[in-house]
């Protein structure tokens, strides 16, 4: 396409319906568009239209279903001339779709043809997985140790680091869990197994040295069983228990974690990146501040991507129960086997009860900013959520803080808090992370590299350090969800290998782990 021709096709006023059922459409142009802007077919304006903001395409009588997505998002509140501007308050959401008589397994796809010959540089481990860092963790068995780490951390950074060229970074797997919590409880094994598969990740070597206090609940001998707790070369674990009698003040402790850390940055640096099949991807998908074209450019994209993997014979998560729970019927619909949907419905329906014994239910979701960029309620944010999914049979699920087994497309249980979903999807064995926003976030992993998708073309400008993939292209009609999702696709490659780092690993801006804790806190 010409830049004459994209130019005009971004400056003339443009909607985008998503299906030819639809009833509305949103608003393209930067900016939103004035009341009396006359559309090429002829729909005008009511009112003022934000960007990304819905219009009726016809007349709506109050009552009426708000279809987007071949999907009813809502119900008119009152009668809507054709061209006024459907912001939220018009919209009344519909009940949550319930868990019984939904389809099981009907949708049998074409099978697609393996995509082959593609590779990356990764890290291969003992156990077969693969990362595509080569980090230092040191985690933690409570929050009383994080300030003590902090100060080790960043002297392993001067002093260390520098004499062991192939190991990347140190990171502190720091959290707020550990003591002070009801440990036995029914739930309580979730926080649990999620810090220790995180401990386990590819990108440590599946292995992390673990710094302790002594009087927590959460003993090291219960986060890491004697069979996953590295031994060095001394023969001693890698622990370092804060109040043990050998630590005479501050800087003992701090030498102690220095020592081990040494020796286990010792055997880090012996690693090697090696050519690794595509097959050998961990990758987890997820959106945040999300506006009305998540689902129209990037989580599309992502989409394409995501088949790709799978067709590749990669591991692709997908997550955040409640920003597909009003799409349950479509995920059921493409489990591979009656097993993998009773699974997602049971998933679903345990995060039912969980919101219920809140005092909340799934309409909570929905953020302010969602809302400005267009989302009316959750309904709607969850049919443009779905789409990172792509098109490929769902093979497998996995509860909060289990660990992946499997290859293909996955639904990981998780909420959808940014935080925690990245922290459970880390879990499950996650080596690279793709993230799309249309309002935008800063948001980053320590862990993993985190590839950032922009929605809008000037979200990607304005941001222009921060995002590594602008899909706005797709709405101004200047690239596919083909090209984009293919572009994609290659980044994956490039950033697992090495070749090039995320804007967050540039500015190394990473989140705060957080662990999903139903369970009570004493």
């Amino acid at each position: 396409m010409s830049n004459d021709i994209a130019a005009s096709q971004a400056t003339s006023p443009r909607y985008i319906m998503m299906n030819d059922t639809d009833n509305v459409a949103i608003v393209v142009n930067d900016g939103g568009l004035p009341a009396g802007t006359v559309f090429p077919d002829g729909l005008t304006l009511v009112d003022r239209v934000p960007q990304g903001h819905k219009i009726a395409l016809r007349d709506l009588k109050q009552g009426e279903a708000i279809t987007r997505y071949d999907v009813a998002i809502g119900y008119a509140v009152r009668d809507i001339p054709k061209g006024s501007w459907i912001e939220e308050s018009l919209v009344q959401m519909p009940p949550a779709r319930e868990l019984d008589n939904l389809p099981i397994a009907t949708k049998k796809p074409a099978p697609q043809p393996p995509l082959e010959g593609y590779t990356f540089e990764g890290y291969r481990n003992a156990d077969g997985s693969v990362g595509t860092r080569n980090l230092l963790a040191i985690t933690t068995t409570v929050q009383c140790v994080a300030g003590v780490v902090e100060h080790a951390v960043k002297r392993i950074r001067a002093e260390l680091l520098p004499k062991y060229p192939n190991v990347e970074d140190v990171v502190a797997l720091e959290h707020t869990y550990g003591c002070g919590v009801a440990i036995d409880a029914p739930n309580a094994g979730i926080p649990i197994r999620t810090l220790r598969n995180i401990s386990l990740n590819p990108n440590f070597g599946g292995q992390a040295m673990v710094v302790s206090l002594g009087c927590e609940k959460l003993q090291p001998n219960r986060l890491l069983p004697e069979n996953m707790i590295p031994i060095h070369k001394a023969g001693e674990p890698y622990v370092v228990c804060l109040q043990d009698a050998e630590h005479v003040g501050f800087n003992s402790m701090i030498d102690s974690i220095m020592k081990m850390a040494e020796a286990r940055l010792t055997e880090l640096d012996k690693r090697r990146r090696e050519t690794c099949p595509a097959s050998d991807l961990v990758v987890g998908v997820q959106c945040g501040g999300s506006d009305a074209f998540s689902g129209v450019t990037a989580n599309p994209a992502v989409g394409f991507a995501t088949d790709l993997l799978v067709r590749a014979g990669a591991a692709v998560m997908f997550s955040e129960v409640t920003e597909v729970r009003d799409g349950i019927d479509q995920l059921t619909s493409r489990a591979v086997n009656e097993e993998v949907a009773q699974a997602m419905i049971r998933e679903m329906d345990w995060y039912d009860n969980y919101l219920k014994q809140g005092g909340v239910d799934r309409s909570a979701n929905t953020t302010p900013g969602n809302k400005k960029g267009g989302l009316a309620n959750i309904v709607e944010k969850a049919m443009g959520s779905i789409v990172k999914s792509g098109s490929s049979p769902i093979s497998g699920v996995l509860a909060p803080g289990d660990k992946l087994q499997q290859k293909g497309l996955i639904y990981a249980a998780t909420p959808a808090s940014d935080f925690i979903c990245g922290t459970l999807q880390l879990a499950a064995g996650m080596n690279l992370h793709i993230f799309t926003t249309g309002r935008g976030t800063p948001y980053g992993l320590a862990a993993v590299p985190v590839i950032k998708v922009a929605t809008r073309n000037d979200l990607a400008r304005r941001w222009h350090d921060l995002m590594d993939v602008n899909a706005g292209r797709i709405a101004s009609g200047e690239a596919s969800i083909e090209d984009v999702g293919w572009e994609l696709f290659q980044l994956m490659l490039d950033v697992a290998s090495g070749k090039k780092r995320t804007w967050a690993e540039q500015w190394k801006l990473h989140n705060a782990l957080t662990l999903f804790n139903p369970a009570p806190v004493t």
